[in-house]
């Protein structure tokens, strides 16, 4: 429980609070994802960097809110949840939906003068990169199918009719919200952009991680780590990167 001199908000879980935090890395999940994913990287990136995990309405102990259905929906919001923590240098951490609406937020946050430290784009295409996709039209057998092929689920629960009752609904609405985004023409950052994929995704090839560069004004680089869509399950070498990328920063 968070004492009464601390931020709060269902919205924002911090898995490892520390005092001596130069700077908080802001995590946002995969679709179908929740903040505890993000738990591992909190750990290892204490007490240097504090993170802040965002925890999407319809998950664990938000299961019981309706999922959001829109990227910009979500933004919005996020945005003004983070209002409590403007107060210091905030960097952003997004994974494949989450770096979507990592953008968005970055994009709000921008034009009230915060200028996050950094992006991190992770197993993302950039948002003026489009496929038409219809997974969330799927039945629920598709959706499995996707879950598997991605391999970010383990195998056994996805055979667990209890477990997909919970997960398939929300799953969804995520991937509704993902692909009926549309990135905005003329939108563009002014932090720099750090893009990080495996090189074995099948959502987020290389070329079009790369086009992350065109929407920045600032720097960007590009990383690719040995893996698939999740390959920051397996990659000490990828969160090790960030650590070192967030203590050289300038803030």
């Amino acid at each position: 429980m968070a004492s009464s001199t601390e931020p709060y908000s269902p919205w924002i879980r911090v898995f490892h609070r520390s005092a001596q935090t130069r700077l908080r890395l802001v995590c946002f999940p995969h679709a179908g994802g929740s903040a505890s994913w993000f738990h591992p990287m909190s750990a290892a990136l204490a007490p240097d960097v504090e993170v802040l995990a965002v925890q999407y309405p319809g998950r664990q102990e938000r299961r019981l809110e309706p999922s959001f259905v829109d990227i910009a929906e979500a933004a919005d919001r996020i945005t003004k949840e983070l209002t409590p923590w403007r107060g210091g240098p905030l960097a952003f951490f997004g994974h494949s939906m989450g770096a979507t609406i990592a953008y968005e937020v970055t994009l709000r946050l921008e034009r009230t003068g915060l200028r996050p430290v950094v992006l991190f784009a992770s197993g993302r295409r950039a948002p003026s990169r489009v496929r038409n996709e219809h997974i969330h039209e799927l039945p629920d057998s598709g959706l499995v199918a996707e879950l598997k092929a991605l391999s970010g689920t383990d195998s056994a629960l996805l055979d667990d009719p209890d477990v997909l009752s919970f997960v398939l609904p929300t799953l969804r609405s995520d991937y509704r919200a993902a692909e009926t985004y549309r990135h905005r023409e003329g939108d563009r950052l002014s932090c720099p952009v750090f893009a990080l994929t495996g090189d074995r995704d099948p959502r987020a090839n290389v070329e079009d991680v790369g086009a992350w560069r065109e929407h920045t004004a600032g720097a960007f680089e590009m990383q690719v780590f040995p893996g698939g869509h999740f390959y920051l399950n397996e990659s000490r070498e990828a969160v090790d990167l960030v650590r070192d990328h967030l203590l050289t920063v300038s803030v």
